[in-house]
């Protein structure tokens, strides 16, 4: 099964895709075989959908095993699709790309520093882990700066000591630093992965696709 993937040409997968453990997010106008080899790789049910009428859902989405957390923009159709795969939280309307501000799994969120607290607490008790608000790599666009699953979490090479001391006093898994497509260090731009598999941009060499596979523990 493939380990790379483009969706119409574009290596940023990471950008219009969002894999949860059971079920993954794409748009409306993926093409046939991406959806096909997303269900093959990870095999679980792929949705296609778009979030406020837009294309780049893994941008607009996020969450964990206990629930969906979306951009409070998204319409009331998209609204009820989602609220079919599981208790979904809507951001405002101001800083609402839950899948570019927040990184998360089942053991920790990871969130934009300037994200308001009460937003942080919200999504602490919803997703039930505890939140830390940072930068990752300096990156305050943190869900595009790792990617993190049930198994590790890959981040930004620019990830600084402080940084992943702050990660590792909140969980046991493994934190590593990784690339995607040719030495991209935002790599949750171009990683979709969750605690059975992953798949990488089209770009991405073998080195990083052994990084990556270090990482989550699939070597």
């Amino acid at each position: 099964m493939k380990e790379t993937i483009d969706f119409a040409g574009d290596e940023n997968i990471g950008v219009y895709t969002r894999v949860f453990e059971d079920f993954a997010f794409v748009p409306l106008n993926a093409p046939e075989e991406y959806v096909k080899s997303i269900e093959e790789r990870f095999g679980i049910e792929v949705v296609q959908t778009t979030i406020q009428g837009s294309s780049i859902i893994g941008s607009l989405l996020v969450g964990n095993s206990n629930g969906i957390i979306a951009s409070g923009l998204a319409t009331t159709e998209e609204s009820e699709l989602l609220k079919k795969y599981g208790n979904v939280m809507f951001l405002g309307r101001t800083m609402n790309a839950a899948g570019n501000i927040i990184l998360a799994n089942d053991s920790i969120a990871v969130v934009h520093p300037r994200l308001p607290d009460k937003y942080a607490e919200k999504i602490s008790k919803f997703l039930d882990v505890p939140v830390v608000m940072m930068t990752i790599g300096g990156i305050p666009t943190v869900g595009m700066a790792a990617v993190a699953t049930n198994r590790g979490i890959l981040v930004s090479p620019g990830v600084t000591a402080q940084e992943i001391r702050e990660i590792e006093n909140i969980t046991d898994l493994p934190v590593g630093t990784g690339t995607i497509n040719m030495g991209s260090s935002l790599v949750g731009t171009g990683l979709i992965a969750n605690s059975r598999s992953y798949m990488a941009g089209i770009s991405t060499s073998g080195y990083e696709l052994g990084r990556i596979e270090e990482v989550f523990g699939f070597d």
